[in-house]
């Protein structure tokens, strides 16, 4: 005897116009989506919750000294999207930008390594400009493999941050290894003129925060008003439209991952002349995946990339607080982290589509 039933499946349906409310929204429901399920993740190891809570969300906005801390974790965090989120909305994947960020770090050490009598108020300049060039020419290997040899840049820029991430170890294990150090992997600590200026006294925020706001302003000038910023998002919204436009996909591409590469290795650079100090195996602290993050939670625009940054930066600085008060683990931090872009990726998913039930064909079950 067999018996027949309707069957109804979940689809999803594109929606004709997407709520502007819904897309401002999905990163707040994403945010509190992630609190909610950390909570209950913190329930199960046996922490308190709202130690936890009020550790990593409350605490860096306490004082001055722990939000300027904020400040400083979003400067690299904020330059580094800014420069993921063009090539993204041109559909163009860089994942690597944590090598391009190592590699910025190592460009801009040379100066200091090689010329540690130097002094002048050209080096902190000059190191910012060749840490810059030298994560854009990491980022041209992608761009050549992506162009030339059809590769996926996925992987091919994923790959490169872990040949990235071993050419700093081999520098720092051997060349470039401090013969003072008492054998810590570290170069030698840079001279006062290799520093950049402190921007806000009595703090460690550096000149280098000054120079991401006005990099995020050009990043909103040149998507938004200019027209090579057009020809980039036509590119990604309509790769067919664009290639009968004349619009060619390989400049597109090069000039996407040159400008991620661009901004990952200033941003690597501001890093070990502003508080490091010298280049150290820690400069490689994940920057580069967590800005994908942020770029994502601000809906890859170059003023909600700005608010996201601060808020993935006190995740940052107040997770470091809950490790200290709450004996919260480090991978817990990387659990909210990923937990926030699983959120927002599934509220997104429902801001441009809507689900409807759709009856199938009759099944029977014997």
């Amino acid at each position: 005897m067999s018996v027949w039933f309707p069957a109804c499946l979940p689809t999803l349906v594109r929606r004709e116009r997407a709520s502007l409310a819904a897309a401002l929204g999905a990163p707040v429901i994403a945010l509190g989506g992630a609190i909610a399920l950390n909570l209950g993740l913190y329930v199960l190891m046996g922490r308190d919750p709202v130690a936890v809570v009020y550790a990593m969300l409350f605490e860096p906005f306490l004082s001055w000294a722990s939000f300027s801390e904020v400040l400083l974790k979003a400067g690299p965090l904020l330059l580094i999207a800014q420069g993921l989120a063009i090539g993204f909305r041109a559909k163009v994947f860089n994942i690597g930008a944590e090598g391009q960020f190592i590699l910025g770090a190592i460009f801009a050490s040379a100066i200091p390594v090689w010329f540690p009598q130097a002094t002048g108020q050209w080096i902190w300049p000059a190191m910012l400009l060749l840490g810059a060039i030298g994560g854009a020419i990491w980022a041209s290997l992608t761009a050549f493999w992506r162009v030339r040899l059809n590769a996926n840049e996925i992987l091919v820029s994923l790959m490169l941050s872990l040949v990235a991430a071993q050419l700093l170890n081999y520098l720092l294990l051997g060349p470039w290894k401090d013969p003072n150090g008492f054998n810590f992997p570290q170069s030698v600590m840079f001279q006062y003129d290799a520093m950049v200026p402190t921007l806000i006294a009595g703090t460690r925020v550096n000149v280098s925060f000054l120079v991401t706001l006005v990099l995020s302003v050009a990043a909103w000038v040149f998507m938004q008003k200019s027209f090579i910023g057009y020809k980039l998002q036509v590119g990604g919204l309509a790769p067919r439209a664009a290639g009968y436009a004349g619009f060619r996909e390989g400049w597109a591409i090069w000039l996407s991952l040159l400008i991620g590469g661009f901004a990952a290795g200033l941003a690597g650079a501001a890093e070990v002349a502003g508080p490091l100090g010298q280049l150290q195996r820690s400069v490689a602290s994940g920057y580069g995946y967590a800005a994908i993050i942020v770029a994502y939670l601000g809906g890859l625009h170059p003023i909600g990339i700005v608010v996201s940054a601060l808020v993935m930066a006190v995740i940052y600085i107040g997770g470091d607080n809950a490790m200290v008060s709450a004996s919260l683990p480090i991978a817990a931090v990387r659990v909210f982290q990923g937990s926030l872009l699983l959120g927002y990726l599934i509220a997104v998913a429902f801001v441009r589509y809507r689900l409807e039930w759709r009856r199938t064909a009759q099944r029977s079950l014997p």
